[in-house]
């Protein structure tokens, strides 16, 4: 049987995250579907019939869509899941609302933040906030999965694949679409940066976040921040890193003033290289870091930004 990926469209269209999923789905099979289903679902299935691996995509193109609600695109892919053995999304907001969904009404279990696919019934997933890794297997006829997307690579373009219209409509009686507050920035957008500064409590206010930013446009580099700094108000949670924020893996993470508690560890420990600025030697981030500097970040960052 197929596989199904279902499709995160955005302001610019198809989600980057999205061809990390196809990365994700190729382990399990050859025969990969797409289902975009948005009220401008063309142009974002245009692009995903150029993803590698990619043999159909399937495009609902309806207002009914729109801002990809749980209620109908879950009734979409419910209605569509006969032919699947799998049913693959991204672990992002609009996945983990919509997928868990979709397997309450297919009756089977659902498997969150996949980072690892061993065979087509078992799967490799974090638990208690990635200090230890789960192999599950399972025995339902269809598994839905959430992808964790920083543990796998995107895949590459290809030769455009064939794209189905449906004409299928399912209404959505039970929520409405209020209004989004979006955030605009000129750096690069957190989970998809190749280069992340993140500032923790030791920086000691939001003021003095701006050693982060200057450090950042040196680098072309995403911020972010740790809990206990959003907590404390030093900038807006969407900054979050951590379990409860952004899961992230850069090619460079460098945490400044963060003592490296678990939660945040579980968000970005899987970064290629991770760089520690902490003047407290017993740090727990130094445990994980590749290269670490014991010194005031106050001096440092500053001297850091100087020679860059």
């Amino acid at each position: 049987m197929a596989i199904l990926i279902i499709a995160e469209v955005d302001k610019q269209g198809l989600s980057a995250d999205c061809a990390k999923v196809v990365g994700a789905a190729s382990a399990l099979g050859q025969d990969l579907h797409l289902l975009v289903a948005d009220d401008k679902a063309t142009a974002a299935a245009e692009q995903g019939a150029k993803l590698a691996g990619i043999t159909k995509v399937l495009v609902a193109d309806n207002p009914a869509y729109a801002h990809q609600m749980a209620e109908p695109v879950a009734a979409l892919v419910v209605e569509l899941a006969g032919e699947y053995s799998h049913i693959l999304a991204a672990a992002s907001a609009k996945g983990k609302d919509m997928l868990p969904r979709a397997a309450a009404l297919l009756d089977v279990a659902q498997h969150s933040d996949v980072i690892a696919i061993e065979s087509d019934d078992t799967f490799v997933r974090p638990i208690y906030a990635g200090n230890a890794l789960a192999t599950v297997q399972s025995l339902d006829e269809k598994k839905l999965l959430t992808i964790r997307t920083s543990a796998f690579d995107a895949v590459a373009e290809q030769a455009p694949a064939e794209i189905h219209a449906l004409d299928s409509v399912k209404a959505n009686e039970l929520t409405q679409f209020v209004g989004e507050e979006l955030v605009e920035s000129e750096r690069p957008e957190l989970g998809a940066a190749r280069v992340v500064i993140s500032g923790g409590r030791g920086l000691g206010s939001g003021e003095n976040f701006a050693l982060i930013e200057q450090l950042a446009d040196k680098l072309g580099a995403a911020i972010g921040a740790s809990r206990a700094a959003v907590d404390a108000g030093f900038v807006a949670n969407d900054l979050q890193v951590g379990q409860t924020g952004k899961i992230v893996a850069p090619d460079l993470y460098i945490a400044v003033g963060i003592s490296g508690a678990i939660q945040h560890l579980a968000g970005m420990k899987e970064s290629k290289v991770i760089v520690a600025i902490n003047k407290d030697p017993d740090a727990p981030i130094f445990q994980i870091a590749d290269y670490g500097l014991e010194a005031d970040l106050f001096e440092a960052v500053p001297k850091l930004t100087e020679l860059l």
